[in-house]
């Protein structure tokens, strides 16, 4: 499997701007710039590196989570996951510190044990998770 994207910039790092651009169409052109990036907290101005690995770790997380509860005998009514990315600045510019991934799960018939353990193997295993050199926390609940 190999899935492709495209960012373009003109102009400095501070100043410039850029789009990024998705192999599905998804994002076409979707603008990013150092203030969307670092100065736009509610981040209606354009999209970020950042946001974005918050989104894949999200949608990637949740997918293997409802692989785990079908290779298990279970099927989730709804599945719903908020992921948090938390970054500083150190010595050497801005690294992802952690990312808290915020789980709220119907799965009729599931133990609080077995949905646990599920929650668990797909937060360690899922591809996204397995690329990130990050704290990784879960908090995971049954509706």
């Amino acid at each position: 499997m190999k899935r492709t994207a495209k960012a373009i910039w003109e102009g400095s790092g501070k100043t410039g701007a850029g789009s990024l651009s998705t192999q599905s169409g998804v994002f076409n052109n979707q603008p990013y710039s150092a203030r969307t990036r670092f100065e736009n907290e509610d981040g209606k101005a354009g999209t970020n590196p950042e946001e974005l690995i918050a989104a894949a770790h999200a949608g990637c997380f949740t997918m293997a989570l409802s692989f785990q509860l079908q290779n298990n005998g279970f099927t989730a009514t709804k599945l719903i996951t908020d992921s948090v990315l938390t970054a500083s600045k150190d010595d050497i510019g801005w690294k992802v510190d952690k990312i808290t991934l915020n789980l709220v799960a119907n799965v009729p018939e599931i133990s609080a044990e077995q949905f646990a353990t599920l929650a668990g193997n797909a937060k360690k295993n899922c591809p996204i998770s397995r690329l990130l050199n990050c704290e990784i926390e879960l908090n995971a609940k049954l509706a």
